[in-house]
């Protein structure tokens, strides 16, 4: 089960105004299952996108990003599981557009303000016509308070649905923000998450909306890994509606951007958190935290090469602090001027290492402790500046293997 990640509850989700969401069964991959979600955006809503950096990206990406950058005002977002649409060249190219036309048909707009996303198996051709078919039941199940079904609409190996709702107060206006997110495997994004989508009913500036956007990213669903696997079909959306009654946020220094800013990354930051705790298979949620860097970058690559490594993850699965394990990952990093004596390595509260080696008060009675509890800290001060960096991953267990071996049966 997903590590301390609180049941979600359809009252906990708060309605956007302006974001109407409806879901259906079209029997994608299995029958029975809530598979399909339609997105339609009030006129005015303004969308800001980020996606995979996979050079083999899926076929709904490419179509998307286009779309996107026609600059056009995005009506719908049409959103399918059980098939990735990837790998599957320009047949699956058509289709994906087949799907824009299709969901344009039943609105009343222009495909191009359709963004299609895909997830599920890679390589399989995509299953047009059960999207067709299913699109009108998605379109006649629209309204605000959807939520709750979308975020069980987007699931692939997920055992639970991932969503947040927030409200704040901004210059006398009352502001929501309602996330969901799909993920547990193959899992680094390199840009975003498996499938986000994020909404606002404040007014943003386009190029202040796609600012806030990299921002909430960059410190959330970009650092995160459940086993180091960027997806082809990663992509992560914020909409800003507009219904909210207050002035366009038009200044990035002002007090309505900053605090607005801050309330996105927090629920950016809760949806990716939660795709770790909802790894495949994970039994502990590890915090990697990484100080005294000379640069960000160089904290990034010490923290990846320990989340990514699967000694280590399977170390801490079976709760044995063998931690010699996280040593040598930091040695092979990159960092290639890297001092060993001056780095201090903490898992919770107790010292492992310093001064190239074990520390003398470490007691390994102590490091089973830390290791048995369900939430570990890595904490890794190397001592060479004031940059910093945390990254959120999982353990490797029997069931990763067993759920990855059996995907597609």
């Amino acid at each position: 089960m997903p590590v301390n990640l609180p049941t979600l509850k359809p009252e906990q989700l708060l309605p956007v105004s302006g974001v109407t969401l409806g879901i259906a069964e079209a029997n994608i991959k299995k029958p029975g299952r809530k598979d399909l979600l339609v997105i339609v955006l009030a006129e005015g809503a303004r969308v800001a996108g980020s996606f995979t950096q996979n050079r083999f990206c899926a076929a709904p990406v490419l179509v998307a990003q286009a779309h996107l950058a026609q600059q056009r005002a995005i009506k719908a977002l049409v959103v399918n599981t059980g098939n990735a649409n990837a790998g599957t060249g320009e047949v699956g190219l058509e289709r994906a557009q087949q799907t824009c036309a299709e969901a344009a048909r039943l609105l009343g707009c222009d495909a191009s303000q359709v963004l299609p996303f895909s997830t599920g198996v890679i390589m399989e051709p995509l299953p047009i016509d059960k999207i067709v078919a299913g699109l009108p039941a998605a379109v006649a199940d629209l309204r605000e308070d959807n939520w709750f079904n979308a975020a069980h609409a987007i699931m692939t190996t997920d055992i639970v649905p991932k969503a947040m709702s927030k409200r704040i107060e901004l210059g006398g206006a009352s502001v929501t923000i309602t996330g969901i997110a799909k993920g547990s495997g193959m899992i680094r994004p390199n840009m975003a998450t498996m499938l986000g989508y994020i909404a606002t009913n404040a007014k943003v500036a386009q190029p202040l909306l796609e600012a806030m956007l990299r921002y909430a990213v960059d410190r959330s669903f970009n650092r995160i890994t459940v086993d180091g696997d960027t997806s082809t079909n990663d992509a992560c959306m914020l909409i800003a509606s507009g219904h909210a009654v207050m002035e366009e946020i038009t200044d990035s220094s002002s007090h309505e951007f900053i605090a607005l800013q801050a309330a996105v990354t927090e629920v950016a930051a809760f949806l990716a958190q939660a795709i770790v705790r909802d790894g495949e298979g994970a039994t502990k949620f590890i915090t990697v935290q990484v100080e005294g860097g000379a640069t960000e970058d160089e904290c990034s690559k010490v923290a990846y090469a320990i989340a990514h490594s699967p000694l280590i993850k399977t170390a801490f699965f079976a709760s044995d602090p063998n931690l010699g394990r996280i040593l040598a990952a930091i040695g092979y990093a990159g960092i290639m001027d890297l001092d060993v004596s001056r780095i201090r390595l903490y898992l919770g509260d107790v010292l492992v290492a310093e001064n190239g080696g074990r520390a003398a008060s470490y007691q390994e009675t102590e490091g089973q402790r830390v290791m048995k509890e369900p939430e570990i800290l890595v904490r890794v001060v190397l001592n060479r500046g004031g940059a910093e960096t945390t990254v959120w991953t999982c353990d490797f267990s029997y069931d990763y293997v067993k759920i990855n071996a059996e995907y597609r049966s």
